[in-house]
């Protein structure tokens, strides 16, 4: 699948642009799109060359709608459980198989938007994004990962509050309790995405990768677990080229060249 109808691909040096394409259509994400973004990341995932990624919309008003309520309310409950699984798919790929993952949020960020998002490593803003678990408005609840990931980032308390209510939350609130980084204004959007794309895609990628899968385990398992698995993860670097480098480049007084490997 190298043609998309949904999203759009682009991969310059060590930056992975994933563009959400159906402006028309709100941008909701129906199963084609999940499958094409699932398509889309998987490729990313298996070029050593992209050291961060970037998941945006290509419409100034919105990220996305959420999921397209159309062609669910037709599903039988087990097309709705692979549905869910297509979700959760997507957004295990992005939280364990991808290099750092900034999403970029504007405008209406609602349902999957959230969810998918809160797999991502970071969360820009602009102003006037708008965040929002609506779910329970149409007799449902969060299916791809949101009741798991949304406690986890902004506490067990607000996430009640945002899935039991389908309250809007505004950007400002959003960076409050921790569902976004940071805010930036429209017009300075572009420079902050090269900035921050700039400083990751300078570090070396198994050690980005490393991190990443070593921050998840905090989150799944004892503290026991977690500091063991540390160590392997750690240590296991060290049979990387990358690694060898850095500490030489460190020692010389030199800026590293990774080969990602």
């Amino acid at each position: 699948m190298d043609e998309y109808n949904n999203i759009l691909l682009d991969i310059k040096g060590s930056v992975a642009t994933v563009t959400l394409n159906r402006p028309k259509c709100l941008n909701v994400l129906n199963q084609e799109t999940l499958l094409e973004l699932d398509n889309a990341f998987q490729k990313i995932a298996k070029d050593t060359n992209v050291s961060v990624v970037v998941w945006r919309s290509n419409s100034m008003k919105l990220f996305t709608a959420g999921a397209d309520i159309r062609e669910m309310r037709e599903k039988t409950v087990l097309e709705a459980i692979e549905f869910a699984r297509l979700g959760h798919k997507v957004g295990h790929t992005i939280e364990r198989d991808l290099p750092p993952v900034i999403a970029v949020l504007n405008g209406f960020v609602f349902g999957g938007g959230v969810e998918l998002s809160c797999a991502c490593d970071l969360r820009i803003a602009t102003p006037d994004a708008v965040f929002s678990q609506p779910e329970i408005d149409i007799g449902i609840i969060p299916g791809w990962g949101g009741t798991q990931r949304l406690c986890r980032i902004v506490g067990l308390g607000k996430a009640k509050e945002m899935i039991y209510t389908g309250k809007h939350i505004t950007a400002e609130e959003a960076l409050s309790i921790g569902l976004v980084n940071m805010i930036v204004p429209h017009e300075q959007l572009e420079l902050a995405i090269l900035h921050l794309t700039g400083i990751l895609s300078a570090k070396s990628r198994p050690a980005l990768i490393s991190a990443k899968r070593a921050i998840a385990m905090a989150l799944e398992t004892p503290l026991n677990a977690g500091l063991a698995y540390e160590i392997q993860a750690w240590g296991a670097l060290f049979d990387t080229y990358d690694v060898k480098e850095a500490m030489n480049a460190f020692l010389e007084k030199r800026e590293p060249k990774y080969k990602n490997k």
